[in-house]
C-alpha cells in the first residue's frame, strides 16, 4: 500500500514539473499535395495536436485523419474511404526527438532534425524529419516539408487512379505551440 502511494506521488510530481516545459497546440497545420500531369490533389487539416517537451525535445503530432479537408468531396471521401482507411486507422501520428542541441528557452530560428517513427495507415516507418524552429515572445513554432511514399505505409493506390496520384506525397507542417498551463 505505502509503494502504490509513493508511486502515485512521485508520478504526480513528475508530472507537476513537466507541465512548466511542455508545449503544445490543438491547432497546427498540416498540408499535403501531390502534383501530376493528370491532377493535382491537395488537403489540410487545421486540428492537428502538438506537445514538445523542452526539457527532452520530445515532439509529439496527431491528427485525426477525417480532418483533413479537400477542395472536391469526392477526393475527400476516397481518401477516407480506400486510401488511408480512416475508420480502421483514424489517425496519423510522429514521436521523435529533437536531434540537435539547442536551448529553446532562448528567441531564436533553429535549423533542426528529428528522429523518431511515423505512422500513417497503421504502418510505423523510422524517420529522420527537417524543420525549423522559431522561438519569441514565449511561443514556439514548428515549420517542416518532407515527403510520404504510399508505398512505405502500404497505401494502395488502384490502377486505375494510379497516373491521378504522385509516388510521393509532400507535406508541410506549420504549428504555433503555447506553454502549457
Amino acid at each position: 500500500m505505502k509503494k502504490s502511494i509513493l508511486t502515485i506521488a512521485s508520478i504526480a510530481f513528475m508530472t507537476i514539473g513537466a507541465k512548466a516545459q511542455l508545449f503544445s497546440t490543438s491547432t497546427g497545420n498540416i498540408y499535403f499535395f501531390s502534383k501530376t500531369p493528370v491532377e493535382n490533389i491537395e488537403a489540410k487539416s487545421l486540428q492537428t495536436l502538438s506537445v514538445l517537451n523542452v526539457a527532452t525535445k520530445e515532439l509529439v503530432f496527431r491528427v485525426t485523419n477525417t480532418t483533413f479537408k479537400f477542395p472536391n468531396k469526392l477526393m475527400e471521401e476516397h481518401f477516407n474511404e480506400k486510401y488511408i482507411e480512416s475508420e480502421k486507422y483514424p489517425n496519423s501520428t510522429f514521436k521523435g526527438k529533437i536531434n540537435e542541441d539547442i536551448d529553446l528557452t532562448k528567441d531564436g530560428d533553429y535549423q533542426v532534425t528529428v528522429s523518431g517513427k511515423l505512422n500513417i495507415h497503421g504502418v510505423e516507418q523510422d524517420r529522420t524529419i527537417p524543420g525549423t524552429i522559431s522561438v519569441k515572445d514565449g511561443a514556439i513554432t514548428l515549420l517542416s516539408e518532407f515527403k510520404v511514399k504510399e508505398v512505405d505505409h502500404k497505401i494502395q493506390i488502384p490502377k486505375l487512379v494510379l497516373a491521378k496520384i504522385a509516388e510521393e506525397i509532400d507535406v508541410k507542417v506549420d504549428a504555433k505551440l503555447l506553454p502549457k498551463k
